[in-house]
Order: C-alpha cells, then sequence, then structure tokens
C-alpha cells in the first residue's frame, strides 16, 4: 500500500510558539503533510515572516504565558485538529536567589499554560485530535540552579496522563526534549553555544545535535498514531545514557 504523502490533509494545526524554532519546524512540517496551520508566537515581526512563509491560515502575536490572553485566543478559534504548544522557556537558578514572584511564575508557567490549553480544547479539538506540550529532561536529577526546572520536569508527566483521562477522546501527549539546537538554547548559552555543539558531537551516541526537525517529527508522529495518548516521549540523541 502506498504511504499518504499528505496524511494531514483537511486537517487543522494550532502551534503555540510557531515562529522560531521547534514550533516553527513543526508547522512547516504540519503543512508539508497537508494541514492549514494557525500560528501564535509572543514576536510579531517573527510571526508575520513565519505566517507569510507557510501561507498559514491565521496569525496572532501575544504572550502565551498569560493565561487570560491564552483563552481568550483559543475560545476565539471555533474547531481545531491537533494542538502544538511550544512557547514558554526554562527558569534555571539557585533557589536562594529567586524572588518569590519570579519562583511563582517559573514553576506556574508551563502547568498553567498546559490546564488552560486542555481546558479550551474541550468542545474545540476533534475526538481522537491530540494535544502536544513540549517538556525537557534536563531537571530529572537533581543539580545547582536545577530546583525550578526540575520541579516542572517532574511534575508535566502526572498533569499529561491525568488530563488524557480528563479530556479523552482528545489525545493529550508530552515531549521531553534534551538539547535542541533553536534559536531559545542559543540565547541560553550565549558565547558557550558553539562548545556545547562540539561537546554533543562528540559524546551523543547519535554523533550529531538535536535540531528542531527532529523534534517536529516526533510531533507529527503523535498527531498521526492515534495509539499514543497520556505518555511522555524522551528525544535527546541518548543525552541521559550519559549520566553517571
Amino acid at each position: 500500500m502506498p504511504i499518504d504523502p499528505t496524511p494531514l490533509a483537511g486537517q487543522t494545526v494550532l502551534v503555540v510558539g510557531g515562529s522560531a524554532g521547534i514550533g516553527l519546524a513543526t508547522a512547516q512540517q504540519a503543512r508539508a503533510a497537508g494541514a492549514e496551520v494557525i500560528l501564535a508566537a509572543r514576536n510579531p515581526e517573527r510571526l508575520d515572516a513565519a505566517a507569510q512563509e507557510l501561507g498559514a491560515t491565521r496569525a496572532e502575536a501575544f504572550d502565551a504565558t498569560d493565561p487570560d490572553a491564552l483563552r481568550a485566543f483559543l475560545q476565539s478559534i471555533d474547531a481545531l485538529d491537533h494542538i502544538m504548544v511550544t512557547a514558554g522557556a526554562p527558569t534555571y537558578t539557585n533557589i536562594a536567589d529567586a524572588e518569590p514572584e519570579a519562583a511563582r511564575r517559573a514553576l506556574s508557567e508551563h502547568l498553567l499554560q498546559t490546564i488552560v490549553v486542555a481546558q479550551n480544547a474541550i468542545g474545540r479539538v476533534r475526538n481522537g485530535g491530540t494535544l502536544v506540550f513540549m517538556g525537557g529532561t534536563g531537571g530529572k536529577r537533581p543539580g545547582l540552579g536545577l530546583g525550578l526546572v526540575g520541579a516542572v520536569t517532574n511534575a508535566l508527566p502526572s498533569l499529561i496522563a491525568n488530563l488524557a483521562l480528563e479530556v479523552a477522546p482528545i489525545r493529550v501527549n508530552l515531549i521531553a526534549a534534551g538539547f535542541v539546537d533553536t534559536p531559545l538554547s542559543a540565547s541560553l548559552l550565549g558565547n558557550d553555544l558553539e562548545a556545547r555543539r562540539d561537546e554533543l558531537r562528540t559524546t551523543l551516541p547519535i554523533r550529531r545535535v538535536v535540531g528542531p526537525d527532529d523534534v517536529a517529527s516526533l510531533a507529527l508522529h503523535l498527531m498521526l498514531n492515534p495509539a499514543l495518548t497520556g505518555a511522555t516521549f524522551d528525544i535527546d540523541g541518548g543525552q541521559q545514557l550519559l549520566r553517571g
């Protein structure tokens, strides 16, 4: 049987955080698979460029970590097949140095965002459609500066599993990524970026750095495979195998 080159034809994919990095790569692959795409992101210039490149059905600039703005945007959409959420960034800091408000925001940002998306997917995402969220692997083990990241890293899989039960038959999955070579990684590492790339090329079992397209391919697989829900899928090129 021939493989369908456009398996998402006739479907609509919303990518929150879709103007760069993993989100943009996911939108590009979804478009290539035949989907209509809706984009949301914080930076209006980057978002406009991405929307024009992809021929997006709609694009809206707002801060997706603001629950009220996110809720209002989702409620303005009538019907979707899949939602991919990549918005937000990890917070690396020692607990002793974290201001209470910054700590509260770091702990709640991803969890609250996930809850708001799930709440507003009900009645908008078709039965059997998917919600795909981004997490990470960096906080699975304790380390200096990883207290807040670790709390979120370890809470998200439990939240995702419970949401998969609550919003069924909509499917809910989590992608937990290690280092991915994106503009966000570049902004976090600064002058240390190239050294980190070189280290990973040498040490990772795959002998290369994980890129946005690798993660996007996994996101599309989660959209297309109707048997997957409530699970966390690690993608790190074998990075976790090197620890300890």
